[in-house]
């Protein structure tokens, strides 16, 4: 690939990635929910997300995602099901007028799930690897230091677009002590996690 190449992709995913969808979306609610940490650990998990479309389209699987289509939505409805489920358990936190950090004790490893999942399910995911990376980048000539460069360069955008997001809830949530200010807080983050789950259930490109 080309210098030129490598910076259409960087361009094009930095945008799509900064554009608000479900990961995004949940991923605020979830540094609303459990703090930076937590937001970490799912944003690590939508990074391995779309690596794993990333390898699809490199090594040709495209076709096969899409013979798999049936799957795929399954996949997303999955990840609807474990968004609302979340939802609920950050509404019944508020409700028992507890602090937010009712989903920490969760640990990372459910955070970094449920970024997976959503990643996996994200109908603007699948389709910028699946079909508008092919547009952007000659696949067939994408070598092994080429692909190797993709990964890092992949993970790098994402980490820098999700951060911001995630620091950025998380102070919000820092900066509220009060109890009734953070169960109201609780209450708004479950909204938001509800509202992802409609919309990767509802969204279909």
């Amino acid at each position: 690939m080309t210098l030129a190449g490598f910076l259409t992709y960087a361009l094009a995913l930095g945008v799509a990635a900064a554009i608000p969808g479900p990961g995004v979306v949940a991923l605020v609610a979830r540094a609303l929910g459990s703090g930076f940490g937590a937001a970490m650990a799912f944003s690590i998990g939508l990074i391995l997300g779309d690596l794993t479309y990333l390898a699809a389209a490199i090594f040709g699987l495209s076709l096969i995602a899409e013979a798999l289509g049936t799957a795929f939505v399954v996949v997303r409805y999955g990840a609807a099901l474990y968004l609302a489920y979340l939802a609920l358990r950050l509404w019944r936190a508020a409700g028992a007028g507890t602090r937010v950090e009712g989903e920490a004790r969760d640990g990372p490893w459910t955070s970094f799930v449920a970024g997976l999942t959503i990643t996996l399910g994200n109908p603007k995911t699948i389709a910028f690897y699946l079909a508008i990376l092919p547009t952007l980048v000659d696949l067939s000539g994408v070598t092994a230091s080429d692909v190797v460069a993709l990964v890092v360069l992949t993970a790098a955008i994402l980490l820098a677009v999700m951060t911001p997001y995630a620091a950025l809830a998380a102070r919000a949530r820092e900066s509220l002590r009060r109890p009734a200010v953070r169960a109201r807080l609780n209450r708004c983050a479950a909204a938001i996690m509800a509202g992802a789950a409609f919309w990767t259930v509802l969204r279909r490109s």
